[in-house]
Order: C-alpha cells, then structure tokens, then sequence
C-alpha cells in the first residue's frame, strides 16, 4: 500500500473515531489528537502533532494537557530527545470508561449537593409560615429527584467496581 492511500485511510479513521470521541465530551480538537496520537506507532513531539493536525503548538499544548488530565495521554521518555514525547494510553476502554464514569459520579454529586440546598430552603420556609400544601409536595417531588442522583450514583460506582 502506498503512504498516499495509507494517510487516506488513517485520516478516515481519525474522522470516524473522533465522532466517538466526542460523544465523551471531548472537544474536536481533543478528539482528532487523541485519535491521532492512538493510532501513531511511536510517541510524538507537540511540534510533529502541530504538523500532522494542521493546528498551532500552543493548541497541541493545550489538547495534550486536558488529555492529560484524564490520564488518556502519557508522557515518555527517550533517551537522547531533549523534546516531551506523548502517546495515547492503549488501554481504549478502561481509560475513557473510568474518566466517564468519574465524570457522572462527579456530576450526579454535584446536582445532589445543588439539590440539598433546595431542600433546606424549603424546609426553611416551611418553618417559617404555615406549611402549605404546594411545598410539601414540592418537597416530595425533590426527594424523589434527590433519591434519583443517589441511584445514579450508586449505578456508575457499581460499575466501576467490574
């Protein structure tokens, strides 16, 4: 196979995989690079990343660094290149399941959190003038959306104990 049909193929797949990619909240640029560095057969330097993708090498510093973040890029070592080299981490799923699943478990405590101040400003309200009718069940509507957070907590936590 000649290296032109090879480059159409990999650019292919890095548009396709990409479209996956961002489903997990990675931006496009995120998603191309790591598509790229996954399938590249060695690590790359920021400048070779720049060049391949078309993009700044601020931007590549940038993309590396969230990717990073999500521990979905690694950075190596070699001996005798003074440059920082990265590459994919090649454990695809486990990697993007636990950084989604942290993502939920994070969110869904958030919003519970968020809904637990609600619940005390109307059990605040409740105390202070006669306990209508409309809080109560507004309250019980809450629970019941709280009482959901928690499954979805415990669903996502489950999960990542398989």
């Amino acid at each position: 196979m000649n290296d032109a049909k090879r480059e159409n193929l990999t650019n292919k797949i890095i548009i396709e995989f990409s479209k996956t990619l961002e489903m997990f909240n990675l931006n496009q640029l995120e998603a191309r690079l790591f598509a790229y560095l996954y399938l590249s057969e060695k690590p790359l330097t920021l400048d070779e990343m720049s060049e391949a993708l078309g993009k700044s090498k601020t931007s590549m510093s940038t993309g590396i660094r969230s990717l990073s973040d999500v521990n979905l890029v690694t950075r190596v070592w070699k001996k005798g290149i003074r440059k920082d080299l990265y590459q994919a981490n090649s454990q695809l799923f486990k990697s993007f399941m636990n950084w989604y699943i942290n993502k939920w478990i994070e969110a869904a405590n958030h919003q519970k959190d968020s809904l637990l101040e609600i619940d005390k400003e109307i059990r605040h309200e409740q105390d202070n003038e006669d306990a209508s009718e409309n809080l109560a069940n507004l309250e019980k509507q809450l629970k019941a959306i709280i009482q959901f957070h928690n499954e979805v907590e415990i669903l996502f936590r489950d999960i990542k104990q398989e």
